[in-house]
């Protein structure tokens, strides 16, 4: 699997995301972090909308020696 470097995150922005495509690279950052976590911040029981935060830190000295 492919290391999450910083730039990744823009790739998260991008519109259309497939949930599939989304879901790969969010689970390449939670793999490649010391640390992770998550707060649902809203649910919209009528429209099933929501709004996830995640928090973690990225272990930089994994991503570091890459050429």
């Amino acid at each position: 699997m492919p290391k999450f470097q910083i730039n990744d995150f823009r790739a998260l922005e991008k519109a259309p995301t497939s949930p599939g495509a989304l879901q790969a690279k969010i689970t390449e950052m939670l793999l490649h972090s010391f640390n992770s976590r998550a707060k649902v911040e809203a649910i919209n029981r009528e429209t099933g909308e929501y709004r996830i935060v995640l928090q973690g830190t990225l272990d930089m000295e994994e991503t570091k020696f890459e050429v």
